[in-house]
C-alpha cells in the first residue's frame, strides 16, 4: 500500500498546494502545439528560451516538466496547469494572429512509453529534437558527472566500462536503461536508435531534427527554421540563449578520433533516418 500512499500523497502536494489555482483551472487551459523532446546536453534550455522570445510563443509555467514520464502519475490536470489559458491565448491570438505554447523535457527522447502516452493525448503534436555531435555530447555529460560527484573515473575509463557494457546488448533488444542509466555517455549519442520510436508513432512531418551546432553558428536563422516548422511568423531573436553551459579541459585528440571512428556507422544510421546529414566528425 506504501506506493499508492506516496502517489496520493505526491498528487495532493504537487497538484493542489504547489500548482493549486493552475490546476483548479485546468479545464480553462490549452495543451501544448509542441514538445521539445531532446536530447540532454544539446542546448535544449537554451532553445526553448530562444523560442520563447517569439511573441507568438507563451511558455510553459517551467522547461523540463516531465509529465510523460517521472510525473504521469500526477494527473493531466497538473499538466494542463503548466500551460496558459484558452482566453490568454485568444488575446495573444488576436494580437499577432498567431499562439502556440510548448515545452522542453530532454529525457523523453529515448522513452518508448512517453513517445505513446505523447501519441495519444496529442497526436497532432509538433516534435523537435535537438541534437549535438555526439562525441561533444558525451564529453559534457560525462563532465556534468564529475561536477556533481556522480563519476569518480578518467572520461576513457567510464567510457571504457560503458563499451563492455554496450557489447552486451544488441539493437533489437531495446532497454530503456541503456540510456537512463548514470552511465550512459555513449548510449545517449546513439540517436538513430532513440528516434526510431518516434517517427514510427508520428508524421514525419511533424518531426523536426536539429542541431546544437546549426544553432551556434548562425542563431537567427536557424530560429527562424524553427518558426517555419511551427507555423509562425519570422521574429529577430534579441538576446540569443546559452544556458547551462560549462568549461571544462579540452577531449584528449587520440580519445576523439576513437570516438569518431565508434560512431561513423550509427551517424549514417542516423542521417538515412533523418534524411538530412550534419557536419560531425
Amino acid at each position: 500500500m506504501y506506493p499508492l500512499i506516496k502517489k496520493f500523497y505526491q498528487k495532493f502536494y504537487y497538484v493542489l498546494l504547489k500548482r493549486h489555482y493552475f490546476a483548479l483551472t485546468s479545464s480553462l487551459r490549452i495543451l501544448p502545439n509542441f514538445i521539445i523532446i531532446g536530447t540532454v546536453r544539446s542546448g535544449t534550455t537554451s532553445l526553448y528560451y530562444n523560442m520563447c522570445e517569439h511573441p507568438c510563443i507563451i511558455p510553459a509555467a517551467y522547461d523540463e516538466i516531465g509529465f510523460f514520464d517521472s510525473n504521469y502519475h500526477l494527473g493531466l490536470s497538473w499538466y494542463k496547469s503548466m500551460f496558459t489559458t484558452r482566453s490568454k491565448k485568444n488575446q495573444i491570438q488576436s494580437k499577432n494572429k498567431f499562439c502556440i505554447t510548448g515545452e522542453d523535457t530532454p529525457f523523453y527522447i529515448w522513452n518508448p512509453l512517453a513517445a505513446k502516452r505523447i501519441q495519444k493525448l496529442l497526436p497532432n503534436v509538433k516534435i523537435i529534437s535537438q541534437l549535438r555531435n555526439p562525441i561533444d555530447r558525451a564529453y559534457s555529460n560525462y563532465h556534468l558527472g564529475v561536477k556533481y560527484g556522480h563519476e569518480k573515473l578518467s572520461f576513457e575509463q567510464a567510457i571504457d566500462l560503458e563499451l563492455k557494457n554496450l557489447e552486451k546488448e544488441t539493437s533489437d533488444n531495446y532497454r530503456i536503461e541503456t540510456f537512463s542509466r548514470p552511465r550512459s555517455y555513449i548510449s545517449k549519442g546513439l540517436y538513430a536508435r532513440q528516434l526510431q520510436i518516434w517517427f514510427d508513432l508520428f508524421p514525419k512531418e511533424n518531426i523536426l531534427i536539429t542541431s546544437n551546432e546549426e544553432m551556434a553558428f548562425s542563431p537567427q536563422h536557424f530560429m527562424n527554421k524553427i518558426f517555419d516548422f511551427l507555423n509562425i511568423p519570422k521574429y529577430d531573436i534579441k538576446n540569443p540563449q546559452k544556458r547551462k553551459s560549462e568549461n571544462y579541459p579540452k577531449i584528449k585528440s587520440e580519445t576523439r578520433l576513437f570516438l569518431s571512428k565508434f560512431f561513423k556507422p550509427h551517424n549514417e544510421k542516423l542521417y538515412s533516418l533523418i534524411g538530412k546529414k550534419f557536419d560531425w566528425d
